[in-house]
């Protein structure tokens, strides 16, 4: 159910507050609130997850015009800080420590981040009366034997990650926060999100890398898996509807629904670069799932969410990025 206005978000100038705001995914929402002229404040805690370098070029090209506050939003001290001296109207919160893999070896990392990180964030939400938050969230909710396409309202108590879990946590931890203090929040689940100034650790990036270095890659499964890779601006365009469409609680997809399978976007990885893959195939790696498909309906009913760009494009604008970014 919509609560405010749609027109009266439309028509505003937001204070906006973006956690996680160096890292992909919000320093491209950043620069799409900046250019619609919101007022956007950035934290981000510059970890060394991967490289520190990457997030400070974001910093510099993509967070132009936002206000940019170093520091970690576990903190209560810090949070307390940041809410005092701004008024937000609505929270995106982007901030976590991603990566399914990682979350095997460091577990206790991920619940200190993403489950109490975010509870945190609530809790500062409340005392200073802020009450929108558009939160992101993952398709690895989903857990395993999942029906796909992945639709909604389809049990997510299955997680195969720790990753997964917390993300869920959140959402769990949002659900309780709306339901007590009147807040209005939207869960937004992302489908493999790809595309330049993406993160070291994906796809893409390792992929791409070592290819340059004439190395071997390693495909899970032996390929045989499917992804609905999404591209960064249409993700980006889901979270600013999701933004101005304001929602008591809702969990919404946001993916490109049309997987294909990570044989084919090697391929396409090839084709970009006009080399030829050396492959080490292995076996399913433990966390991942072997398909990931959303059901968009809800985000096009509720946001008129509607992705726009195809796979092949997607990749070869990142080859084009990766091009220039690295002077390859």
């Amino acid at each position: 159910m919509i609560q405010s206005s749609y027109r009266d978000y439309m028509d505003k100038k937001l204070k906006i507050l973006v956690t996680g705001g160096a890292g992909f995914i919000g320093s491209n929402l950043t620069k799409r609130l900046v250019s619609e002229g919101h007022d956007v404040v950035v934290i981000d805690n510059f970890n060394e997850y991967y490289d520190v370098n990457l997030k400070r070029a974001r910093e510099q090209e993509l967070l132009k015009g936002s206000v940019v506050i170093e520091g970690d939003f576990t903190d209560e001290t810090f949070l307390e800080r940041v809410f005092s001296e701004h008024a937000f109207d609505v929270v995106c919160h982007l901030g976590a420590q991603a990566g399914v893999r990682y979350s095997v070896e460091f577990p206790s990392v991920y619940v200190h981040t993403n489950v109490r990180g975010t509870q945190l964030i609530l809790e500062t939400m409340r005392k200073h009366g802020v009450k929108r938050i558009v939160y992101a969230s993952t398709s690895s909710a989903y857990g395993e034997n999942t029906p796909v396409p992945f639709v909604e309202h389809a049990p997510a108590d299955r997680p195969i990650s720790v990753y997964a879990a917390t993300k869920r946590a959140g959402e769990l931890l949002i659900h309780a926060y709306t339901s007590l203090y009147g807040m209005e929040a939207t869960c937004l689940r992302f489908f493999t999100v790809y595309g330049p100034w993406g993160r070291p650790d994906m796809a893409l990036f390792k992929f791409s890398k070592l290819m340059l270095e004439g190395q071997p890659i390693d495909v899970y499964n032996s390929g045989d898996m499917r992804r609905d890779f999404t591209y960064i601006d249409d993700i980006v365009d889901g979270f600013v509807r999701a933004i101005e469409h304001p929602l008591t609680y809702e969990v919404i997809n946001l993916g490109n629904n049309d997987p294909i399978t990570l044989e084919a976007y090697i391929a396409l990885l090839e084709s970009a670069w006009g080399i030829e893959a050396k492959k080490n195939l292995m076996p399913m790696q433990q966390g991942d799932v072997q398909v990931t498909y959303a059901n968009i309906d809800k985000a096009r009913d509720l946001l008129g969410y509607n992705p726009k760009t195809v796979v092949k494009d997607g990749v070869n604008n990142f080859v084009e990025w990766y091009k220039q970014f690295y002077n390859v």
